[in-house]
């Protein structure tokens, strides 16, 4: 009896190595096969106490390389979309768009980061990060000081799929995305990721 709970123990032991393992090859697997993707998106910032500060949802797309358009439905709207030149940022309740370098935005924004070929792995240190909640999980340490977040965590199922993602900043605030619907290679139009500043509106920026 005691034999087969040591190789019961020693069967979990290599079944969890292997399990932690996966985060980093889940990722690629993720890269390799997805050039082009559309999901259902809920995000929430949380304090360093752990209290919701900020709650959001609505739809993300993105087309490798460099090319995305995250539209926030609720509660307020907004849309971020990356031509593959330009990062463009759309409130439309305060009618202001602000503009910057696409490259600028890199390593800075999950929508610009997800959209890239292998910016995640060209800027940041990958560690697995085990396994939670049925999820493997990677955790991405930025190698410069140019980003916004000390620290990136991405989740993904056992289909090498990408679920959640949680970002962490310089002030304590944690930033969690959880992806559902993943559409994986859709066709999108051109037009889907050109921006044209709404008339009348501010926009600030290059």
């Amino acid at each position: 009896m005691k034999i087969i709970n040591l190789m019961v123990f020693c069967v979990s032991c290599i079944f969890a190595t292997i399990s932690a393992a996966s985060g980093i090859d889940s990722l690629k697997s993720f890269v390799a096969k997805t050039h082009s993707a559309q999901a259902n998106f809920t995000q929430e910032v949380v304090d360093q106490s752990g209290k919701k500060i900020q709650s959001a949802s609505g739809v993300m797309q993105f087309q490798r390389p460099g090319k995305f358009r995250w539209a926030y439905q609720k509660p307020y709207e907004q849309i971020i979309v990356g031509d593959g030149v330009k990062f463009w940022l759309y409130d439309v309740d305060l009618n202001q768009v602000t503009v910057k370098k696409l490259d600028a935005a890199l390593g800075s924004n999950p929508a610009a980061l997800l959209s890239g070929s292998n910016e995640i792995e060209r800027g940041f240190a990958l560690q697995d990060d085990g396994n939670q909640d049925g999820l493997d999980w990677l955790q991405a340490t930025p190698k410069g000081s140019d980003t916004s977040f000390d620290k990136i965590r991405m989740g993904f199922n056992a289909q090498a799929e990408l679920v959640a993602m949680e970002l962490n900043d310089a002030f304590g605030h944690k930033t969690v995305l959880r992806f559902s619907n993943m559409q994986h290679n859709p066709k999108f139009s051109a037009q889907q990721f050109h921006f044209t500043p709404p008339k009348g509106a501010d926009v600030i920026g290059e």
